[in-house]
Protein backbone atom coordinates (compact mmCIF):
# COMPACT_ATOMS: atom_id res chain seq x y z
CA UNK A 1 0.00 0.00 0.00
CA UNK A 2 1.27 3.17 -0.47
CA UNK A 3 1.65 5.40 2.47
CA UNK A 4 -0.02 8.31 0.36
CA UNK A 5 -3.07 7.20 1.51
CA UNK A 6 -2.45 7.25 5.10
CA UNK A 7 -0.87 11.14 5.29
CA UNK A 8 -1.34 12.86 2.40
CA UNK A 9 -4.93 14.78 3.65
CA UNK A 10 -3.14 16.09 6.88
CA UNK A 11 0.01 17.19 5.99
CA UNK A 12 -1.35 20.78 5.95
CA UNK A 13 -1.51 20.35 9.88
CA UNK A 14 1.65 19.89 11.18
CA UNK A 15 1.26 21.19 14.94
CA UNK A 16 3.15 23.32 16.60
CA UNK A 17 3.84 22.28 20.25
CA UNK A 18 0.98 24.15 22.55
CA UNK A 19 -0.85 24.88 19.37
CA UNK A 20 -4.36 23.13 17.91
CA UNK A 21 -5.61 23.16 14.82
CA UNK A 22 -8.64 21.53 13.12
CA UNK A 23 -9.46 17.70 14.00
CA UNK A 24 -11.21 16.19 10.69
CA UNK A 25 -12.82 12.82 11.32
CA UNK A 26 -12.00 10.87 7.96
CA UNK A 27 -10.01 8.21 9.89
CA UNK A 28 -6.23 7.94 8.83
CA UNK A 29 -6.26 4.85 10.36
CA UNK A 30 -8.19 2.83 8.26
CA UNK A 31 -5.84 2.77 5.55
CA UNK A 32 -3.20 1.29 7.75
CA UNK A 33 -2.70 -2.41 7.49
CA UNK A 34 -1.58 -4.68 10.51
CA UNK A 35 2.08 -4.91 10.26
CA UNK A 36 4.36 -7.65 10.51
CA UNK A 37 7.34 -6.56 10.52
CA UNK A 38 9.64 -8.25 7.45
CA UNK A 39 13.65 -9.08 9.00
CA UNK A 40 15.31 -7.37 6.15
CA UNK A 41 18.19 -9.02 5.08
CA UNK A 42 18.04 -11.87 7.91
CA UNK A 43 19.66 -8.94 10.25
CA UNK A 44 17.52 -10.02 12.79
CA UNK A 45 18.36 -13.80 13.03
CA UNK A 46 21.39 -13.37 15.34
CA UNK A 47 20.94 -15.40 18.63
CA UNK A 48 20.68 -11.75 20.68
CA UNK A 49 19.06 -8.88 19.33
CA UNK A 50 21.65 -5.89 19.50
CA UNK A 51 19.77 -2.53 20.85
CA UNK A 52 20.81 0.87 21.54
CA UNK A 53 19.37 3.39 24.13
CA UNK A 54 18.51 6.79 23.17
CA UNK A 55 18.35 8.80 26.37
CA UNK A 56 18.20 8.22 29.34
CA UNK A 57 15.87 11.47 31.00
CA UNK A 58 12.27 8.97 30.67
CA UNK A 59 11.13 7.51 34.20
CA UNK A 60 11.10 4.56 32.58
CA UNK A 61 14.58 4.60 31.10
CA UNK A 62 16.55 2.65 33.73
CA UNK A 63 14.09 0.21 34.10
CA UNK A 64 13.83 -0.10 30.18
CA UNK A 65 17.78 -0.78 30.30
CA UNK A 66 17.69 -2.98 33.03
CA UNK A 67 14.89 -5.32 31.27
CA UNK A 68 16.81 -5.11 27.62
CA UNK A 69 20.11 -6.44 30.07
CA UNK A 70 18.31 -8.61 31.48
CA UNK A 71 16.87 -10.77 28.81
CA UNK A 72 19.65 -13.47 27.14
CA UNK A 73 17.65 -12.78 24.01
CA UNK A 74 18.57 -8.93 23.43
CA UNK A 75 21.91 -6.98 24.14
CA UNK A 76 21.92 -3.28 24.98
CA UNK A 77 24.81 -2.74 23.01
CA UNK A 78 25.41 0.94 24.26
CA UNK A 79 23.46 4.14 25.58
CA UNK A 80 23.47 8.14 24.01
CA UNK A 81 22.45 11.26 26.14
CA UNK A 82 23.66 14.58 24.94
CA UNK A 83 23.30 16.34 28.07
CA UNK A 84 26.26 16.09 29.74
CA UNK A 85 25.04 16.47 33.50
CA UNK A 86 22.73 13.72 33.10
CA UNK A 87 24.84 11.28 31.72
CA UNK A 88 27.64 11.74 34.44
CA UNK A 89 24.47 11.35 36.95
CA UNK A 90 23.07 8.49 34.67
CA UNK A 91 26.73 6.78 35.03
CA UNK A 92 26.57 6.09 38.74
CA UNK A 93 22.81 4.06 38.02
CA UNK A 94 23.01 0.50 38.23
CA UNK A 95 21.36 0.04 35.37
CA UNK A 96 24.06 1.70 33.36
CA UNK A 97 26.95 0.20 35.23
CA UNK A 98 29.64 -0.94 32.29
CA UNK A 99 28.06 0.29 29.76
CA UNK A 100 28.95 1.68 26.42
CA UNK A 101 28.58 5.78 26.05
CA UNK A 102 28.31 6.65 22.50
CA UNK A 103 29.73 10.17 21.82
CA UNK A 104 27.23 10.82 18.90
CA UNK A 105 23.80 9.13 17.57
CA UNK A 106 24.92 8.32 14.07
CA UNK A 107 27.59 5.52 15.81
CA UNK A 108 24.52 2.92 16.49
CA UNK A 109 21.94 4.76 13.48
CA UNK A 110 24.71 3.92 10.98
CA UNK A 111 25.77 0.67 12.61
CA UNK A 112 23.64 -2.13 10.39
CA UNK A 113 24.34 -4.50 13.75
CA UNK A 114 22.05 -2.56 15.66
CA UNK A 115 18.49 -2.97 14.31
CA UNK A 116 16.45 -1.49 17.36
CA UNK A 117 16.43 1.68 19.23
CA UNK A 118 14.76 1.98 22.59
CA UNK A 119 13.38 5.92 22.11
CA UNK A 120 13.52 6.96 26.45
CA UNK A 121 14.17 10.91 26.19
CA UNK A 122 12.28 13.82 27.57
CA UNK A 123 8.65 13.97 26.23
CA UNK A 124 10.01 17.13 24.82
CA UNK A 125 12.45 15.54 22.52
CA UNK A 126 11.65 11.80 22.08
CA UNK A 127 9.73 12.13 18.95
CA UNK A 128 12.92 13.73 17.31
CA UNK A 129 14.26 10.47 18.29
CA UNK A 130 11.94 8.24 16.99
CA UNK A 131 12.00 10.63 13.44
CA UNK A 132 15.67 9.96 13.29
CA UNK A 133 15.74 6.49 14.24
CA UNK A 134 13.09 5.32 11.65
CA UNK A 135 14.67 7.36 8.78
CA UNK A 136 17.82 5.25 9.38
CA UNK A 137 15.33 2.03 9.13
CA UNK A 138 15.70 0.97 12.90
CA UNK A 139 12.96 -0.65 14.82
CA UNK A 140 11.47 1.54 17.19
CA UNK A 141 10.96 1.12 21.39
CA UNK A 142 9.76 4.47 22.40
CA UNK A 143 8.64 5.27 25.99
CA UNK A 144 4.89 7.20 25.98
CA UNK A 145 3.71 9.53 25.04
CA UNK A 146 4.85 10.01 21.67
CA UNK A 147 5.25 13.58 21.86
CA UNK A 148 2.59 16.40 20.81
CA UNK A 149 3.18 16.93 17.21
CA UNK A 150 0.18 14.92 15.40
CA UNK A 151 1.49 15.35 11.89
CA UNK A 152 5.33 14.38 12.89
CA UNK A 153 3.86 11.44 14.59
CA UNK A 154 2.13 10.56 11.83
CA UNK A 155 4.93 10.29 9.20
CA UNK A 156 7.02 8.55 11.55
CA UNK A 157 4.07 5.89 11.27
CA UNK A 158 3.63 6.22 7.89
CA UNK A 159 7.24 5.51 7.45
CA UNK A 160 7.49 2.37 9.69
CA UNK A 161 5.07 1.23 7.53
CA UNK A 162 6.31 1.81 4.39
CA UNK A 163 9.55 0.08 5.38
CA UNK A 164 8.06 -2.76 7.31
CA UNK A 165 9.69 -1.65 10.81
CA UNK A 166 7.75 -2.15 14.46
CA UNK A 167 6.96 0.98 15.79
CA UNK A 168 5.71 -0.30 19.38
CA UNK A 169 4.83 2.41 22.21
CA UNK A 170 5.98 1.55 25.72
CA UNK A 171 2.87 1.32 27.13
CA UNK A 172 3.76 -1.64 29.60
CA UNK A 173 -0.22 -2.62 31.05
CA UNK A 174 0.06 -4.15 27.60
CA UNK A 175 1.75 -6.73 29.34
CA UNK A 176 -0.12 -6.56 32.67
CA UNK A 177 -2.88 -9.77 33.45
CA UNK A 178 -5.20 -8.02 35.08
CA UNK A 179 -5.78 -5.38 31.70
CA UNK A 180 -5.38 -8.41 29.55
CA UNK A 181 -8.66 -10.42 31.03
CA UNK A 182 -10.35 -7.66 31.11
CA UNK A 183 -10.14 -6.83 27.51
CA UNK A 184 -10.37 -10.67 26.77
CA UNK A 185 -13.82 -10.42 28.79
CA UNK A 186 -14.83 -7.23 27.28
CA UNK A 187 -13.69 -8.42 23.54
CA UNK A 188 -15.18 -11.70 23.87
CA UNK A 189 -17.98 -10.82 25.15
CA UNK A 190 -18.70 -11.78 28.73
CA UNK A 191 -19.48 -8.80 29.65
CA UNK A 192 -22.60 -8.27 26.75
CA UNK A 193 -22.35 -5.06 24.91
CA UNK A 194 -19.68 -2.76 26.60
CA UNK A 195 -21.62 0.92 27.43
CA UNK A 196 -18.99 2.29 29.60
CA UNK A 197 -15.51 2.56 30.92
CA UNK A 198 -13.40 4.17 33.60
CA UNK A 199 -10.03 4.97 34.18
CA UNK A 200 -8.23 6.51 37.23
CA UNK A 201 -4.75 7.00 37.16
CA UNK A 202 -3.22 9.61 39.55
CA UNK A 203 -0.20 10.42 40.95
CA UNK A 204 1.55 12.90 43.22
CA UNK A 205 4.46 14.56 41.70
CA UNK A 206 5.85 17.86 43.12
CA UNK A 207 6.42 21.15 41.53
CA UNK A 208 9.43 21.13 40.81
CA UNK A 209 12.40 18.87 41.45
CA UNK A 210 15.73 19.05 39.57
CA UNK A 211 16.99 17.63 37.62
CA UNK A 212 13.98 15.13 37.57
CA UNK A 213 11.60 15.68 34.46
CA UNK A 214 8.65 14.38 36.44
CA UNK A 215 7.20 17.65 37.70
CA UNK A 216 4.21 19.87 37.00
CA UNK A 217 6.50 22.27 36.16
CA UNK A 218 8.42 19.90 33.69
CA UNK A 219 5.07 18.62 32.30
CA UNK A 220 3.58 22.28 31.94
CA UNK A 221 5.42 22.85 28.63
CA UNK A 222 2.71 20.36 27.41
CA UNK A 223 -1.10 21.25 26.27
CA UNK A 224 -3.26 18.72 28.82
CA UNK A 225 -1.18 18.38 31.55
CA UNK A 226 -1.27 15.40 33.88
CA UNK A 227 -3.17 14.07 30.86
CA UNK A 228 -0.61 14.26 28.50
CA UNK A 229 1.53 12.79 31.05
CA UNK A 230 -0.26 9.87 31.77
CA UNK A 231 -3.30 9.74 29.50
CA UNK A 232 -1.91 6.84 27.44
CA UNK A 233 -1.71 4.05 29.39
CA UNK A 234 -5.25 4.42 30.05
CA UNK A 235 -6.18 5.21 26.78
CA UNK A 236 -4.04 2.29 25.33
CA UNK A 237 -6.35 -0.09 27.58
CA UNK A 238 -9.76 1.94 27.05
CA UNK A 239 -9.09 1.86 22.66
CA UNK A 240 -8.06 -2.24 22.92
CA UNK A 241 -11.06 -2.80 25.19
CA UNK A 242 -13.46 -0.96 22.51
CA UNK A 243 -11.60 -2.91 19.66
CA UNK A 244 -9.94 0.10 18.36
CA UNK A 245 -13.26 2.46 17.66
CA UNK A 246 -12.62 5.93 17.27
CA UNK A 247 -14.04 8.21 19.61
CA UNK A 248 -17.00 10.11 18.08
CA UNK A 249 -16.52 13.02 20.18
CA UNK A 250 -13.82 13.96 23.11
CA UNK A 251 -14.68 16.29 25.77
CA UNK A 252 -12.10 17.21 28.12
CA UNK A 253 -11.56 19.56 31.46
CA UNK A 254 -8.14 20.72 32.08
CA UNK A 255 -8.10 22.48 35.16
CA UNK A 256 -5.48 23.56 37.48
CA UNK A 257 -6.70 23.43 40.91
CA UNK A 258 -3.40 23.07 43.62
CA UNK A 259 -0.79 24.46 41.83
CA UNK A 260 -0.64 28.12 41.35
CA UNK A 261 2.79 28.29 41.25
CA UNK A 262 2.94 26.85 37.61
CA UNK A 263 -0.01 28.59 36.20
CA UNK A 264 0.08 26.98 32.40
CA UNK A 265 0.07 23.11 34.48
CA UNK A 266 -2.96 21.28 34.68
CA UNK A 267 -3.06 19.42 37.21
CA UNK A 268 -6.26 17.77 37.43
CA UNK A 269 -7.90 16.41 34.14
CA UNK A 270 -10.77 14.45 32.53
CA UNK A 271 -11.33 13.10 29.19
CA UNK A 272 -14.96 12.13 28.06
CA UNK A 273 -14.83 9.96 24.79
CA UNK A 274 -17.84 9.02 23.16
CA UNK A 275 -18.30 6.02 21.13
CA UNK A 276 -21.08 4.82 19.00
CA UNK A 277 -22.79 2.78 21.69
CA UNK A 278 -20.60 3.42 24.77
CA UNK A 279 -18.49 6.19 26.78
CA UNK A 280 -15.69 6.18 29.02
CA UNK A 281 -13.80 8.45 30.90
CA UNK A 282 -9.82 9.03 31.72
CA UNK A 283 -9.25 11.34 34.96
CA UNK A 284 -5.62 12.03 36.15
CA UNK A 285 -4.92 14.39 39.06
CA UNK A 286 -1.01 15.69 39.92
CA UNK A 287 -1.91 15.42 43.98
CA UNK A 288 -3.45 12.49 45.15
CA UNK A 289 -1.80 11.15 48.48
CA UNK A 290 -0.08 7.72 48.36
CA UNK A 291 -1.04 5.26 47.70
CA UNK A 292 -3.13 6.04 44.74
CA UNK A 293 -5.90 4.04 44.54
CA UNK A 294 -5.63 3.73 40.74
CA UNK A 295 -8.16 1.80 38.85
CA UNK A 296 -9.91 0.62 35.87
CA UNK A 297 -13.24 -0.58 35.57
CA UNK A 298 -15.56 -2.04 32.96
CA UNK A 299 -19.01 -2.16 32.48
CA UNK A 300 -21.68 -4.24 30.23
CA UNK A 301 -24.94 -5.42 29.26
CA UNK A 302 -23.86 -8.87 31.09
CA UNK A 303 -21.60 -8.05 34.01
CA UNK A 304 -18.43 -5.47 35.12
CA UNK A 305 -15.25 -5.87 35.81
CA UNK A 306 -13.17 -3.75 38.37
CA UNK A 307 -9.60 -3.42 39.36
CA UNK A 308 -8.54 -1.64 42.45
CA UNK A 309 -5.60 -0.71 42.58
CA UNK A 310 -3.96 -2.35 38.85
CA UNK A 311 -0.56 -1.39 40.26
CA UNK A 312 0.44 -4.12 41.42
CA UNK A 313 -3.13 -5.76 41.09
CA UNK A 314 -3.82 -9.12 42.95
CA UNK A 315 -7.28 -9.21 42.24
CA UNK A 316 -10.08 -8.23 39.97
CA UNK A 317 -13.98 -7.86 40.74
CA UNK A 318 -15.92 -9.74 38.01
CA UNK A 319 -19.82 -9.74 37.88
CA UNK A 320 -21.39 -11.99 35.64
CA UNK A 321 -25.47 -12.38 34.79
CA UNK A 322 -24.54 -15.71 32.72
CA UNK A 323 -21.89 -18.35 32.78
CA UNK A 324 -18.69 -17.93 30.56
CA UNK A 325 -16.01 -20.06 30.55
CA UNK A 326 -14.50 -20.97 33.79
CA UNK A 327 -16.75 -18.54 35.77
CA UNK A 328 -19.93 -18.15 37.22
CA UNK A 329 -23.07 -15.90 37.28
CA UNK A 330 -22.48 -13.68 40.11
CA UNK A 331 -19.90 -11.90 42.41
CA UNK A 332 -16.63 -13.12 42.04
CA UNK A 333 -12.75 -11.94 42.84
CA UNK A 334 -10.17 -13.51 40.70
CA UNK A 335 -6.77 -13.86 41.67
CA UNK A 336 -3.77 -11.68 39.83
CA UNK A 337 -0.40 -12.27 39.79
CA UNK A 338 0.14 -8.94 41.71
CA UNK A 339 3.31 -7.76 38.49
CA UNK A 340 5.55 -5.13 39.55
CA UNK A 341 6.64 -2.39 37.44
CA UNK A 342 10.10 -4.33 36.43
CA UNK A 343 8.85 -7.04 35.67
CA UNK A 344 6.12 -5.23 33.25
CA UNK A 345 8.72 -3.85 31.57
CA UNK A 346 10.80 -7.30 30.99
CA UNK A 347 7.39 -8.85 29.79
CA UNK A 348 7.74 -6.21 27.03
CA UNK A 349 10.88 -6.43 26.13
CA UNK A 350 9.91 -10.25 26.14
CA UNK A 351 6.98 -9.65 23.37
CA UNK A 352 9.29 -7.37 21.50
CA UNK A 353 11.87 -10.56 20.64
CA UNK A 354 9.57 -12.59 18.16
CA UNK A 355 7.89 -9.75 16.29
CA UNK A 356 11.48 -8.76 15.98
CA UNK A 357 12.38 -11.95 14.56
CA UNK A 358 9.39 -12.12 12.45
CA UNK A 359 7.93 -14.96 14.45
CA UNK A 360 4.42 -13.71 15.07
CA UNK A 361 2.50 -10.15 14.62
CA UNK A 362 3.05 -7.08 17.10
CA UNK A 363 0.76 -7.09 20.26
CA UNK A 364 -0.90 -3.85 19.06
CA UNK A 365 -0.98 -3.19 15.55
CA UNK A 366 -0.01 -0.20 13.94
CA UNK A 367 -3.49 0.83 13.83
CA UNK A 368 -3.78 0.99 17.26
CA UNK A 369 -0.90 2.79 18.24
CA UNK A 370 -2.14 5.69 15.81
CA UNK A 371 -5.37 6.01 17.28
CA UNK A 372 -4.25 5.89 20.91
CA UNK A 373 -2.28 9.11 19.73
CA UNK A 374 -4.83 10.65 17.91
CA UNK A 375 -7.34 9.99 21.05
CA UNK A 376 -4.47 11.40 23.38
CA UNK A 377 -4.02 14.91 21.41
CA UNK A 378 -7.84 15.15 21.21
CA UNK A 379 -8.01 14.68 24.57
CA UNK A 380 -5.31 17.17 25.67
CA UNK A 381 -6.49 20.23 23.14
CA UNK A 382 -3.89 19.59 20.54
CA UNK A 383 -6.37 18.27 17.72
CA UNK A 384 -9.78 20.12 18.08
CA UNK A 385 -12.57 17.33 17.89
Amino acid sequence: MSPSGFITRYRQLRTPRASVVPYHPSSCVGALKDVRPAMRGGEISMSRIRFAQWGVQHGHASGKALALRANPATELVGVFEADDEVRARAKADPAYSDIHWYAHPDEFLGDASIPAVAVEGRNTESLEMARHSVSARKHVWWDKPAGDDWAGFKWIAEQAEAHELLLQMGYMYRYHDGFNLISHLAREGALGDVFSVRAHMSTNIPVTAWPSNNTREAISSHLGGMLFDLGGHMLDQVLWVMRDERPARVTSFLRNDTTPEVPAFSDNTLGVFEFGKAFATVDIAAMEPSPMARRFEGYGTHGSVTMEPFEPADSLRLVLTRAWGSYSPGIQHVPLAGLGRQRLYELEVEGLIPVLRGEQRADRPLTHEVVVQETLLRGTGHLRS
